[in-house]
């Protein structure tokens, strides 16, 4: 099996801990339509120059039923700012329309093959994978971008079309690995196409 979900995979359970003290499992979903799983940061200047964009997507598809999940997979020891209590203020900040968990671990990371952050999984009602990679084609200045992906794969199959461009490749940071150089990704990582 490839290092990243292959398209049509279910989507792997978690149960994580999340800013608001509570914790998260992906049965807490299982109502909504369409649930994206994100993994982000805090640090990255990707998520950080494409928050906004991806703020504005989850809002504008909320009432569709849409929901997101935010999943910081990144070492705190490689990488401090990207800690729990980071999280926790960050969240405080700037409201972002999902619930943030930490996958201290980083089992979950390696479950769904998160390559970087951001990194966007789409899954239908029956949480098989319909679309996986970036969010947009410039996340780190969105003076630049021409397409929202997640936008178009979201509309795309809520409108019972299948997704124009399904697998992309996620455009950022990459996940910080514990124990790892800040630039190391595992050797069975590649890219999605």
């Amino acid at each position: 099996m490839p290092f990243t979900l292959p398209l049509g995979s279910k989507a792997p359970p978690f149960t994580l801990p999340g800013t608001d003290g509570r914790t998260w499992s992906l049965d807490d979903f299982r109502d909504a339509p369409v649930l994206v799983v994100l993994f982000t940061c805090n640090h990255c200047p990707y998520v950080i120059g494409s928050d906004e964009i991806t703020r504005q997507t989850a809002e504008r598809f909320a009432p569709r039923g849409v929901r997101f999940v935010g999943i910081n997979s990144n070492s705190a020891q490689t990488v401090p700012e990207d800690d729990v209590p980071y999280m926790v203020e960050r969240m405080n900040r700037y409201r972002f329309p999902w619930v943030y968990l930490r996958d201290e671990t980083q089992e979950v990371a390696r479950a769904y093959g998160a390559l970087r952050t951001p990194h966007f999984f789409v899954f239908d009602l029956d949480r098989r994978l319909i679309d996986c990679g970036r969010g947009v084609d410039s996340p780190r200045d969105p003076s630049r971008i021409t397409v929202n992906d997640l936008a178009n794969a979201l509309e795309d199959h809520l409108e019972g079309r299948p997704v124009r461009v399904p697998l992309t490749n996620p455009i950022g940071c990459n996940i910080k690995w514990a124990g790892q150089p800040f630039t190391w990704m595992p050797p069975e990582a590649c890219d999605l196409v």
